[in-house]
């Protein structure tokens, strides 16, 4: 596939513009009275808005979607057909991490019988944690497509090639995957129940 790295390097000084003012909307200003499942749709599409507008046209959450969540018990059950705080709150984790993260290991993660104070906690370490995490991500994305970019400053894993930066960013997406599920997976164990933390054998034993 041929790329044109004017058009790439423009879209990727814009979206590092777009992420470095970005946010996740604070738990306080998340309405609380009750919504329909159709404003509910329309309020994640308004805090999401750092998606690509392609994406966003695919429909990446839907009145279908939403009530799956809720027969799968990833999301708490709606009162009287209405979504509060507690239910976007739980929809905005799920819809950021739902490309990179399985349903079952975001229901390890974010258990759907959580007390609203416990997701409050938890919600608000999560939007703090998205944002660094975005920054951080900027930073690491201009290392990689330096060549892209014109910048001076190259480092091993640094390319002019978008192709390669494509596949740059899935291996790191795949790798980063596998370290948060391994890391859940280790939640509430010890070394006493037979975790090694010796080299391994082979790739079987991590």
């Amino acid at each position: 596939m041929q790329y044109d790295n004017d058009l790439i390097s423009g879209k990727l000084r814009r979206w590092e513009k777009y992420l470095l003012d970005y946010e996740l909307p604070e738990w306080e200003s998340i309405p609380d009275m009750g919504l329909y499942m159709e404003q509910v749709i329309t309020l994640l599409k308004e805090y999401l808005d750092y998606l690509p507008p392609e994406l966003k046209e695919e429909q990446f959450i839907t009145a279908t979607t939403i009530n799956n969540y809720v027969r799968k018990k990833i999301i708490p059950q709606p009162i009287k057909k209405k979504y509060y705080r507690v239910h976007i709150a739980f929809l905005i984790i799920v819809c950021t991490l739902k490309h990179c993260l399985s349903i079952p290991t975001l229901q390890t993660m974010i258990p759907v019988d959580l007390s609203e104070e416990d997701l409050h906690a938890f919600y608000t370490s999560y939007a703090q944690r998205h944002r660094i995490a975005s920054k951080y991500f900027i930073k690491q994305v201009k290392v990689v497509a330096a060549g892209i970019l014109d910048r001076n400053s190259k480092a091993d894993i640094s390319t002019d090639s978008t192709e390669e930066l494509v596949t740059t960013s899935a291996v790191v997406c795949g790798l980063a995957r596998l370290l948060s599920e391994k890391l859940l997976l280790l939640g509430g164990k010890t070394l006493e129940d037979g975790e090694s933390i010796e080299q391994p054998d082979n790739e079987n034993d991590l």
